[in-house]
């Protein structure tokens, strides 16, 4: 076993990271990340076609419930990876086994909570969250079957951190490519063959989440590698660190939920049914982009505490200074792909004429926001690796929630619809701002706040 964590240190540290090895590293959380989106988007797609847009707004009405499982997985996942990469970066493999443990089993009977009270206020909730008596009905089918699935989709976003950790990334890679594929297939038989409508995409997202679950209790169950789970006892201490430095990945889920909402209740008004179909189809352009670099965030945030907990500081800088020209660059190219192949992009999504309307010269206008969300969301989850969770939230509740909030409430009251575009524009560009201020405090800036000296 000591032999192991050896060979993960090494893995880690060992030689310098240049841009190809340091992508090649991050590949596997990238990939398994936009095969999570696309569980999503596959489930949006096969119900707007088979189904119909108000169907499509229905997913969209109630997901914040959804957004609220995600978010405890994803603060215990990625704050909680960085105290256990931290304790294997300095040799203490038992608190991290026993940490690891007790994420998980808080994380579950978090999941089971959420699970019951959700069945038992099923309709209240769809009402609260804005679903009109047109949309009720598809609303309840498809949060009561999503949501009986929870305790797999937190165990995903746990696991998905901590297969890289263990040093077994391209596991959670596999695992997470067989369930996006068996998602796809699944909607298939269930809304086109079986005809069950909502509840069939639903149900196909929660098998699809179950696969990498699974296999992630079994892994950690029987692994003799240098992580995996153990009898422990509770850790206060450090759950509290892993939700303050989780709270960034946190705070942006829950935000999501609260701009879900609030889109939804703005576009409604502004246009209808069709209105929340078309900003459904938007948010999932921007769920797959997002998903790229909150991967790519994920999949150098081991490596990032690693060499922190080493006190590596050169190595550290070498990987600031990739990481951030890989974001800037690789931001600009898919900004030009998303406006360029806006038309097609929406087309995929629908064939409704008052839905596509509204959505394809939306679209173009929303993408603006990908310049700077790339940026946004790696500058966050670096601060997180490095266990600053204060000013990793502090950009993520900016970038989450206030501004694109103060957005929403201003800017469609002066320009309508299009002010409901760009306010996610709006919203990231002010945080980038922000983001900038706190780069060069930490990281350019001479003192003792700065993480290179």
């Amino acid at each position: 076993m000591r032999f192991e964590r050896i060979l993960f240190m090494s893995h880690l540290i060992n030689g310098h990271f240049t841009p190809a090895s340091l992508l090649k590293f991050a590949a596997p959380s990238i990939i398994m990340m936009m095969f999570m989106s696309l569980y999503t988007i596959i489930d949006g797609i096969f119900i707007s076609r088979f189904v119909g847009s108000n169907a499509l707004s229905s997913i969209n009405i109630v997901y914040p419930i959804i957004n609220i499982v995600f978010a405890i997985g994803t603060m215990l996942g990625t704050g909680g990876n960085a105290i256990i990469s931290r304790y294997m970066g300095e040799g203490k493999d038992k608190e991290a086994k026993e940490c690891m443990t007790q994420f998980v089993v808080i994380s579950l009977l978090i999941s089971v909570v959420i699970l019951v009270l959700t069945h038992m206020n099923l309709t209240s909730i769809s009402r609260i969250l804005g679903a009109s008596d047109l949309l009720l009905a598809d609303c309840d089918s498809y949060l009561s079957v999503v949501v009986s699935f929870a305790p797999a989709a937190i165990l995903q976003c746990l696991f998905q951190s901590y297969f890289v950790t263990a040093g077994r990334p391209n596991l959670g890679l596999v695992l997470t490519m067989i369930a996006g594929i068996l998602n796809a297939v699944l909607d298939y038989v269930f809304i086109v063959v079986c005809q069950m409508g909502i509840s069939g995409a639903a149900l196909a997202t929660g098998i699809g989440q179950s696969i990498p679950a699974i296999a992630g209790l079994l892994f950690f169950t029987f692994s003799k590698g240098s992580l995996h789970f153990t009898h422990f006892r509770l850790h206060l201490r450090e759950l509290g660190q892993a939700c303050y430095n989780g709270s960034s990945e946190m705070i942006s889920q829950l935000s999501s939920a609260i701009v879900t909402f609030l889109f939804n209740i703005v576009m409604m008004r502004l246009a209808g049914e069709q209105g929340v179909a078309a900003n459904t189809i938007l948010l999932y352009g921007q769920f797959l982009f997002n998903a790229f670099y909150l991967g790519f965030s994920i999949g150098i945030g081991p490596i990032v505490g690693f060499q922190y907990g080493a006190g590596n500081k050169k190595e550290l800088k070498n990987i600031h200074r990739i990481a951030f020209l890989f974001v800037g660059i690789s931001s600009v190219l898919l900004t030009i792909a998303a406006v360029t192949l806006s038309t097609p992009i929406v087309s995929v999504f629908t064939h409704d004429a008052d839905t596509f309307r509204l959505a394809a010269p939306g679209f173009k206008i929303f993408a603006i926001n990908f310049l700077f969300s790339g940026l946004n969301i790696t500058s966050s989850g670096f601060f997180t690796a490095l266990s600053n969770g204060l000013i990793s939230a502090m950009i993520s509740f900016c970038r989450t929630l206030v501004f694109i909030v103060l957005s929403l409430l201003i800017l469609p009251t002066f320009l309508d619809l299009t002010g409901a575009w760009i306010a996610i524009p709006v919203a990231e560009f002010l945080t980038l701002l922000l983001s900038t201020v706190m780069h060069v405090r930490y990281f350019f800036r001479p003192g003792k706040q700065n993480y290179f000296i």
